[in-house]
């Protein structure tokens, strides 16, 4: 009987230890410390006094994004077209994939830094976080539903109306507390710890090779006019020479009509290239190796070419073969295994 007695204190020993590890993401909420400022980061332009984040509005704000009911079929969620292993972006997608399999015309742009960004959306068009939603769920090609009967569906499960409560102190589900939820979860989407990052904060020992500091001054030569640090973007919409695709997208331009803004897109940024291949806004190019030829060679003069990639006349960077490995090398260094693999992220 001794022995008997025993080996039931063992199983359920281990059955408890093994329930502790098999869920990462309560043993990261109990951690939960709302939004921290990286310390090598500028301040946030994203208005955290209007929104804060919270536990509960942040764990509202997940459901939400995961949830497939805000499309009319019920099929597709935000995280479908935004996949956290991809950095948030549809890897190998050339362009988002809509419900009933439709096709959009852009390439899904990665959730990250959000509360940085002044503008939203390849095209631009939305300046608000908390308006940003709207768009894919309203989009024929994207979620197509109405906001009306998204709200009105969240309403018939106990489960919202419980994390409605809790975020917000009643049940009552409406516009507002939708989209500061969703955004409460994008906000927190950040992206840090990568060896860059530990470098400029002194963090781990952490030191570039001889390779990857080559490259950091190559980047700061020849790309950080519109990919400034920390972020790697400066949010503008620059026209980068890429050849007019066969849709004709006129990026910036369809959102103010201005001729001058024809053909110019956000100008994304380098963070996790890795995770978040096709690239350009309509994913035309497969490879980084693509990518830096087409700045290298490719370039092509348009009337609202972006005067870095046309100084005296001549287009484009120039890099040799050498400095594009250097440069690549650097580039490696934005990656953020953290980022993709942060449990609090994750769908539960």
């Amino acid at each position: 009987m001794r022995r008997k007695h025993w080996m039931v204190l063992l199983v359920l020993g281990l059955f408890i230890l093994a329930c502790k590890k098999d869920n990462p993401i309560k043993e990261e909420i109990e951690k939960f410390l709302g939004f921290v400022k990286p310390s090598n980061f500028p301040e946030p332009v994203y208005n955290l006094a209007n929104n804060p984040v919270t536990k509960e509005g942040f764990e509202l704000g997940r459901s939400l994004f995961y949830e497939p009911r805000l499309s009319r079929n019920n099929t597709i969620s935000c995280g479908s077209c935004h996949i956290q292993s991809a950095a948030f972006t549809q890897h190998g997608h050339d362009v988002s994939h809509g419900i009933d399999d439709r096709l959009g015309t852009r390439n899904s742009p990665p959730i990250m830094n959000l509360a940085w960004n002044k503008a939203f959306m390849w095209g631009g068009g939305v300046f608000d976080l908390d308006l940003q939603p709207i768009v894919p769920i309203t989009t024929h090609e994207e979620m197509d539903e109405s906001l009306e009967n998204v709200l009105a569906k969240l309403r018939l499960l106990p489960k919202y109306t419980s994390l409605f409560k809790n975020a917000f102190g009643t049940e009552e589900i409406n516009t507002a507390r939708f989209m500061k939820a969703l955004s409460q979860f994008m906000i927190m989407c950040i992206s840090s710890s990568s060896k860059y990052d530990q470098v400029m904060r002194k963090e781990n020992g952490a030191v570039f090779t001889a390779d990857e500091q080559e490259g950091y001054v190559l980047f700061k030569d020849k790309c950080a006019s519109c990919h400034s640090e920390p972020l790697f973007t400066d949010g503008s919409f620059r026209n980068n020479g890429l050849g007019i695709s066969p849709i004709n997208d006129q990026g910036l331009y369809t959102a103010t009509l201005q001729e001058t803004d024809k053909y110019k897109f956000k100008v994304p940024s380098l963070r996790n290239l890795q995770f978040t291949a096709p690239y350009m806004h309509d994913g035309r190019f497969l490879t980084l190796a693509g990518v830096l030829e087409h700045y290298n060679a490719e370039v092509q003069h348009t009337p609202n070419l972006d005067p870095v990639l046309n100084v005296s006349g001549k287009l484009g960077i120039g890099l040799t073969e050498a400095q594009k490995t250097k440069l690549t090398a650097f580039l490696a260094t934005l990656n953020d295994p953290a980022f993709i693999n942060n449990a609090l992220l994750a769908e539960q």
